[in-house]
């Protein structure tokens, strides 16, 4: 039998027919979505940002507020619906009208874009300023170290973007935003252009975050951290001057490489006396012409059955010897680019599809609050199950996308959740934990 428009037929189960149908409104796919709900409502995530945001509209003819678009928007990311034309289907989901406290058809494609239209700068150093309040206020006590990853990715473009350029390294047209994480916690979301240098305005926003941050932990110990695109004299003596640790990585060099060759030499020989990978670490001291003053370089002097493969960073930290700076200092950068990740592969942040230049920025701001909100359920409610260390991609799919029959009466909403969920008690254990947080 041939499918029709709404009914569409399969092989038969002995003598029953199988067909399925797009029909029931009353049904969605992401039942899950009271989870992000409740955190919201925990975090006060989308009430920060709305109150954050000039509404210029006309009070009496509004019919979608501030709060429920953003809630809208980002909570679509955080399930995975990248495209705005989505919420045109999306809009009459009636567990997305619950998850945003309204009955009603939600705000179509075309409201939410002119939305994006309305960013400006102050908006985005607004909803920055929140990401730095939300991480302030995950912590109990005062703490003792934090360590400030930098980073930059390439967000690739198609079209004409404004302020969109070829990228030499990328080898694609892109924008080159910078993002800012201490840990799992996204800190800053700095949309930049792909033309310019990588570091571009990071001592400005290291100055920023450690003067905010200080007025709340005026004795905390902050280090900075990144790959050698952050190796400038300007940034280094900033930190000197403020107290600041660094941890940067610095590119290999004919005068360095010098000072260092006879660890070089000695890695070699002891791999082809072993046959075993050789990992030697040693400090020297060295200045760029353009530099003030000499800095202490960290040397790892590796010989594997590729060739040598050195790694130099550069540090003011004294303290520690030169393995544990490499080791548990600037090596654990690389969780920094696992959490990039998940904001632009599983929250969305690589659709960079507007035209305006702020619009962007304001998709990038939504996909991070995203992030933002399946971080803290990972962190809050997870961390003693098995999805404690999973990706955001994995929280959605396992946590988030439960069809669910949803049922609307005088007095309730009932969501109706499948009994053969197979994690249906760690469903519970989420609400619960996010509730009691």
């Amino acid at each position: 039998m041939k499918s029709t428009p709404n009914k569409i037929f399969f092989p038969s189960v002995k003598n029953y027919e199988v067909t399925a149908e797009f029909a029931d409104e009353s049904v969605s796919s992401d039942g899950g979505i009271l989870l992000l709900r409740e955190i919201d409502k925990k975090l006060s995530l989308t009430k920060s940002i709305a109150s954050s945001i000039p509404d210029h509209r006309d009070p009496t003819r509004i019919t979608h507020s501030m709060q429920s678009m953003l809630q809208q928007r980002i909570f679509g990311l955080a399930l995975g619906y990248e495209d705005i034309n989505d919420h045109n289907i999306l809009r009459k989901d009636p567990a997305f009208q619950t998850s945003v406290d309204r009955t009603e058809i939600l705000a179509s494609s075309s409201t939410l874009c002119r939305l994006e239209k309305t960013a400006d700068r102050q908006m985005a150093f607004s909803m920055n300023k929140i990401m730095v309040d939300q991480f302030i206020k995950s912590f109990s006590e005062k703490p003792k170290k934090l360590i400030l990853d930098f980073d930059p990715t390439d967000l690739v473009t198609h079209g004409e973007q404004e302020d969109s350029y070829y990228n030499g390294y990328y080898k694609h047209d892109c924008f080159l935003p910078l993002y800012v994480y201490c840990g799992d916690h996204l800190l800053v979301s700095y949309l930049r252009a792909s033309n310019d240098d990588s570091a571009r305005h990071s001592l400005a926003i290291l100055s920023l975050l450690v003067k905010y941050l200080r007025q709340h932990w005026p004795d905390v110990e902050i280090i900075f951290r990144g790959d050698c695109a952050f190796g400038r004299d300007h940034i280094m003596s900033w930190c000197e001057r403020n107290n600041v640790g660094y941890i940067i990585g610095l590119s290999k060099n004919s005068r360095i490489m010098s000072k260092v060759k006879s660890l070089l030499v000695r890695a070699e020989r002891d791999y082809e006396i072993t046959g075993l990978k050789q990992r030697l670490f040693d400090q020297v001291y060295y200045a760029a012409k353009s530099w003030k003053h000499e800095r202490k370089v960290i040397v790892k002097a590796e010989h594997n059955e590729k060739g040598q493969n050195p790694r130099l960073i550069i540090t003011n930290i004294e303290e520690l010897l030169p393995q544990e700076i490499y080791d548990n200092g600037y090596c654990k950068r690389g969780e920094m680019e696992n959490r990039i990740k998940e904001v632009k592969l599983d929250c969305k942040a690589n659709r960079m599809s507007c035209h305006q230049w702020w619009s962007n920025q304001f998709r990038l701001l939504f996909s991070s609050f995203a992030y933002i909100l399946l971080s803290q359920i990972r962190r809050i409610a997870l961390s003693n199950t098995k999805f404690a260390k999973s990706q955001c991609s994995t929280i959605r799919i396992k946590l988030f996308k439960i069809g669910a029959m949803i049922i609307k009466k005088a007095k309730c909403i009932r969501f109706i959740l499948s009994a053969h969920y197979p994690d249906k008690e760690l469903f519970k254990q989420i609400k619960f934990a996010i509730s009691s947080a």
